[in-house]
């Protein structure tokens, strides 16, 4: 209620306001939809050895569609960015579970714990688990010390399950964050309802912490999935052949085949797919919300 002879709240200035909102627009324009654009537009070009192609055509998306190879790894890449995301959100609930309700005075000393490792090179996180990983790292020395094997094995490292246990380590964080906020925001009046009423602790969590978490974990899902499954750095650390993604191919047309335009192709597609899969997900999430 405004008392009677109180002056009304100004508003500030246009002049103010549109400089308040100028860094946001140019760094939003310069870093996302100028390079976005950029990209569609060299989808669109010739390959001829120049910066930005020229003529417009069609045939790198030809090539994208047409290419049984394309889609093979398109397909491992989704597949492996499908089980570091089922991996991370996994293990991150009980954690992010633990901060929620049972951490107390620690609470705070494990959220540092937790994103400790943004405070570390992801290239040097990377590069830890090829050591653990590798012939004569850690985990064999360790199995042929305890004598479970005779001598190291290479079924470690240059495997598309040592990238998955990479990223779902590298991307951890993200995933328990997300989680521990939507649990946090959950009033712990519906937990005491339920308890009330005598639900035991499973139907409680089934029935009511678990529903109200979903919108956290389905952030945390996307949140680890889409970076994933562009990823080319830890596939060409740690793995193989058999580990080939998507993005170890965008990044090689871009680098030794200097076909601009044809990455730019793979691009989009990768992003067509990825968005499908996001509208998916975020009316899965609403139908959620709504049952919940």
């Amino acid at each position: 209620m405004i008392e009677v002879g109180a002056k009304p709240p100004t508003r500030a200035p246009l002049a103010f306001r549109a400089g308040m909102l100028a860094p946001g627009v140019i760094v939003t324009f310069l870093l996302i939809l100028f390079a976005l654009a950029l990209v569609v537009f060299l989808a669109f070009r010739a390959n001829d050895g120049s910066l930005l192609g020229a003529g417009f055509t069609l045939r790198n998306f030809e090539a994208v569609i047409f290419d049984q190879l394309n889609w093979s790894v398109m397909l491992r890449s989704l597949v492996i960015a499908g089980l570091v995301t089922m991996a991370t959100v996994v293990t991150a609930f009980p954690v992010a579970y633990y901060l929620a309700f049972h951490a107390g005075r620690r609470r705070g000393l494990i959220l540092f714990l937790v994103t400790l490792p943004f405070w570390t090179s992801y290239l040097l996180r990377v590069f830890a688990w090829k050591v653990v990983l590798a012939y004569n790292g850690v985990l064999n020395s360790a199995l042929v010390g305890s004598g479970l094997l005779s001598e190291p094995t290479l079924a470690f490292l240059n495997t598309p399950a040592a990238v998955v246990v990479t990223l779902a380590h590298a991307y951890a964080p993200f995933a328990i964050l997300p989680i521990y906020v939507a649990l946090e925001t959950i009033p712990k009046s519906l937990i005491e309802a339920a308890a009330d009423l005598g639900a035991k602790s499973w139907t409680t969590f089934r029935r009511v912490i678990l529903p109200n978490a979903m919108p956290g974990v389905m952030a945390a899902a996307l949140v680890v999935f889409v970076p994933t499954v562009g990823d080319y750095v830890t596939p060409a650390l740690v793995g193989g052949p058999s580990s080939t993604m998507i993005g170890s191919m965008i990044q090689a047309q871009f680098g030794k085949a200097n076909d601009w335009p044809f990455g730019a192709a793979l691009s989009v597609a990768v992003m067509l797919v990825i968005l499908t899969l996001v509208l998916i997900v975020r009316t899965s999430d609403t139908r959620l919300g709504r049952r919940a």
